[in-house]
């Protein structure tokens, strides 16, 4: 296995793969008017925190492919956006026929990855995870681990919820110095596996198509499939999972490797969960790029806030801490906003208070109006909590605590309270509501 010298420039790539329609379903209603990946935090698309890094860390960046099964118009303007900002990087998207799996579909457009300049190595970024990403030190890794064929992200979850991600077992010297071989590794476990979890971030070297081919052979001779081709079979092996067929034969052959992370990382499953990667987006700002974050010359701002250039903001309003408004988007008169997101030209009439509450696309709060939601945040007195990312009901069938969440075009009229409640688009507000669902 060929090692890169320090003289020499690898050449890399990354793969986002950003799902479909058929998933991100507990992230509705936000995920009701435009893909999940692309829904705006902290002032821009999801995936763009993810792009944003990738070409920050890595100058010998060649390529961003997108990979998912949402219509590849859905995909056009925000590519064509972010290769406005980001010109030394191409940026693809390609849609799936149907959904193959997290490495069925690299298999299946291999030819295109690999084109014109194969990588050394490329990233796979899952869309939903969100953090800081040490993508530099990774490849600085894998250029170390001759053996390795892949390197995982790993981080630090307590016993109870890392049966809900990806478990890891790493060698005794790799717990040592956070970094080593991968002795074990299953997806969401039955029972307690480890407190190392998979974030969801992973760098394969370049030969790595030939272990998700073989694996590809192996899956669909298992299943007494014979269809000519590796990609028919994988059409008819019903999809290929680096977390559930590559990583175990990985952890077999030895040369899967882990990475491990104590930086800020979250997963955004949910519609409530935007507000706490919003929050750690903008304390990112606050570090590397505080131009980004608004100032007190607009009105009061307490802590971090990104407001678009287009909003218009009253001087008299008192917005913060960890807020974003969208673009066009107006507030008036003494309103007091605080944990939230204002989305594109929505409306917050003077002196409405929004508090943990998402507002909708073209959404009106009336003056007087108060909207709120319940904080999420992981338990801050058990070290290592995740959030958790909890659906609209608990077993009992009741609504859990959680975000207001308005869809788009949502009138509140005046003096109308909103506690704990989601309301799908295009509703217009009569009463009071509490604790309820607004079909």
């Amino acid at each position: 296995m060929t090692t890169i010298t320090p003289q020499q420039k690898p050449i890399l790539k990354a793969v986002i793969l950003v799902g479909g329609a058929q998933k991100g379903t507990r992230f509705r209603p936000l995920s009701l008017q435009l893909p999940k990946p692309l829904f705006p935090v902290a002032g821009v698309p999801l995936i763009e925190h993810h792009i944003s890094q990738l070409c920050e860390q890595l100058e010998n960046l060649h390529e961003i492919f997108i990979v998912g099964f949402y219509p590849a118009e859905q995909f056009a303007d925000f590519i064509s956006d972010c290769e406005k900002k980001y010109r030394r990087v191409p940026i693809r998207y390609i849609q799936e026929n149907c959904p193959l799996g997290t490495a069925g579909g690299l298999l299946q457009y291999k030819d295109i990855l690999i084109d014109k300049k194969p990588p050394d190595a490329f990233f796979v970024l899952n869309a939903d995870a969100c953090g800081e990403f040490p993508f530099l030190e990774m490849v600085q890794e894998l250029n170390q681990k001759t053996e390795a064929k892949c390197l995982i992200l790993t981080t630090e979850a307590t016993r109870e919820q890392s049966v809900n991600y990806g478990s890891v077992v790493i060698d005794s010297v790799g717990l040592e110095c956070s970094r080593g071989r991968v002795l074990h590794y299953v997806d969401k476990p039955a029972t307690f596996v480890s407190t190392h979890i998979s974030c969801g971030v992973y760098l394969l070297r370049g030969n790595s198509f030939d272990v998700i081919l073989e694996q590809a052979e192996k899956t669909a001779a298992e299943r007494g499939l014979n269809t000519g081709s590796p990609t028919m079979q994988l059409f008819h092996s019903n999809q290929l999972w680096f977390e559930k067929d590559i990583f175990p034969q990985m952890t077999s052959d030895g040369t899967l490797f882990a990475w491990h992370t104590n930086r800020w990382w979250s997963q955004t499953k949910t519609a409530g969960a935007v507000l706490y990667a919003n929050r750690h987006y903008l304390g990112l700002y606050r570090a590397r790029c505080p131009e980004k974050l608004a100032t007190n010359a607009l009105c009061e701002i307490i802590g971090d806030v990104y407001i678009d250039p287009t909003a218009t903001v009253d001087p008299s309003a008192k917005i913060g801490p960890n807020v974003s408004i969208g673009p066009n988007a107006r507030v008036g008169a003494g309103v007091r906003v605080r944990e939230s997101i204002v989305l594109q030209e929505s409306v917050l009439d003077q002196y409405c208070c929004v508090l943990h509450s998402v507002i909708g696309w073209r959404s009106y709060i009336g003056p007087w109006s108060r909207v709120e939601g319940s904080p999420t945040s992981p338990n801050p007195n058990i070290p290592f909590a995740k959030l958790d990312n909890k659906p609209l009901f608990n077993v009992d069938g009741r609504l859990n605590p959680s975000l207001t969440i308005l869809g788009s075009d949502v009138n509140v009229p005046r003096e109308t309270v909103i506690l704990n409640t989601v309301v799908l688009p295009y509703k217009e507000l009569s009463a009071n509501y509490k604790n309820q669902i607004i079909l």
